[in-house]
């Protein structure tokens, strides 16, 4: 299948607007539908980012990673890292619909849902309220460094680094309960490890989207090197109309015919990565609608039909026969449902009794008497259940064998720690034996083996 070439173009220094002349671009906000409809998408998810890390259910957090624990806690489910390809599941079925999306509608996640975007966004609209809009910004670098200008980019920077370190602190609370966090900040007991990894993740939110934005969805971003790859000619994705477009109204025709286009430039000026999509699919562009919405309201105003910039696919703008279900939409269609369901199968058998246990290793065994031998073993169990139900330890085997140790464990006390156990038999035949450390906590029941050892018996 022919695929649809992408171009790299830069849009020159030249270009009117919020563009300086040491090349340095600045995005002008537009108002309209897509960004509307970007708005209703990215606040929903920024609200969550930042709300979820506080949520606590009976004085436990909803949602968190720990380390320390070994554990998951995820919207009331306690998971063991044993459980961690349940996440790897989420993820495979998020890159599939990923896929399924940038087949059909092109870069939509990159342009409505991606981070990057939406914290670059942010920035823009704090550089927009401290320094003024982009017409202003790019006069200000021409005219340079004045009193004024300098507080107003002193607030921006100050702006810039509070919302960056408000990101590193609860992207961090996802992993160490925030509340922690906050308090050792609050009384300036943070360790330096801590105030490290929140210094170098408030770094680089703030050079991300404050300071490299559009570089980083065009040279970092792996999605925009292999987006060629996805796009098929009945991908939908935003597309300038150059058979109504041009000639633009600069290059008029002899016979005086004139496209709709009357190179105002508007759509350059608030593309968020700075490129010119008259020039045609590129890499750089993140499909945000933009530069849609900008040349609306510029139709509108010229009393023509709106869609010379939209969403359109490469069959659309030629006018030839489209379809939107293809066999590769299908196949990630597919790839999405088998992936949700392995998953969905995967918590309904979480693991509820996650139990080690290891030998000890500087004596195979203690021989009592001369019939009676002894091993020791540590033990571990992690209760992941939602109850603190105790959990009751038994021995197995082939005889008789005595368990020395707690046969009964509260989890609130020796949760993940290890306990010391001995077991004992007498009677053996055989030097070597298979036996069955059992665990039962309600309904819930594990095993883990183990081996036994004693003094090989002497010949009779």
């Amino acid at each position: 299948m022919e695929k649809i070439p992408v171009v790299q173009v830069h849009a020159p220094a030249s270009t009117p607007g919020g563009r300086s002349a040491n090349g340095k671009f600045h995005v002008r906000l537009t108002e309209g539908r897509f960004q509307n409809l970007r708005r209703l998408t990215t606040w929903p998810l920024i609200a969550l980012f930042f709300g979820l890390v506080w949520v606590q259910v009976d004085g436990t957090p909803w949602l968190l990673f720990s380390f320390e624990q070994r554990r998951i806690l995820l919207f009331g489910t306690a998971l063991s890292w044993h459980d961690l390809p349940l996440l790897a599941g989420v993820m495979i079925a998020g890159a599939c619909l990923l896929f399924f999306m940038a087949v059909a509608w092109g870069r939509v996640w990159c342009g409505f849902a991606c981070p990057q975007s939406i914290w670059t966004w942010l920035f823009i609209r704090i550089e927009d309220l401290t320094e003024g809009r982009a017409r202003q910004r790019a006069k200000h670098d021409r005219t340079g460094l004045s009193t004024a200008l300098l507080l107003r980019r002193s607030a921006k920077h100050l702006l810039w680094a509070l919302l960056a370190l408000a990101t590193a602190i609860t992207f961090t609370g996802y992993f160490i309960p925030v509340r922690e966090i906050m308090n050792s900040l609050l009384t300036l007991q943070m360790s330096p490890a801590l105030w490290g990894w929140l210094l170098i993740m408030a770094g680089l939110t703030y050079a991300n989207a404050g300071l490299v934005r559009e570089k980083i969805c065009l040279h970092a971003c792996p999605y925009s090197r292999f987006q060629s790859v996805m796009f098929d000619a009945d991908t939908r994705t935003v597309s300038y109309d150059t058979q109504r477009g041009e000639p633009r109204a600069h290059k008029r025709q002899q016979d005086g015919s004139v496209g709709d286009c009357v190179d105002c430039g508007v759509c350059v000026q608030v593309c968020p990565t700075g490129i010119d999509i008259r020039d045609g699919l590129q890499a750089a562009c993140i499909d945000c609608g933009a530069c849609i919405d900008a040349c609306d309201t510029v139709m509108e105003r010229l009393d023509r039909p709106r869609g010379l910039i939209r969403f359109a696919s490469e069959h659309q703008l030629a006018k030839q026969p489209t379809r939107f279900m293809r066999p590769r939409l299908l196949g990630y269609g597919t790839a999405i449902l088998l992936a949700c369901g392995a998953v969905l199968y995967g918590f309904s058998a979480t693991t509820e009794l996650l139990v080690e246990i290891r030998r000890d290793r500087n004596a195979l065994f203690i021989q009592l008497d001369e019939d009676t031998f002894c091993n020791t073993y540590r033990v571990k169990v992690e209760s992941f259940r939602e109850d603190s139900a105790p959990v009751k330890v038994s021995v197995r085997g082939n005889r008789d064998y005595i368990l020395h140790g707690p046969d009964e464990l509260n989890m609130a006390e020796h949760g993940s720690t290890w306990l010391p156990y001995r077991v004992c038999a007498s009677g053996l035949d055989s030097p070597r034996s298979e036996i069955s450390f059992q665990f039962e906590s309600g309904s819930i029941r594990t095993e883990k083996a183990s081996t036994f050892l004693a003094k090989p018996a002497k010949p009779s």
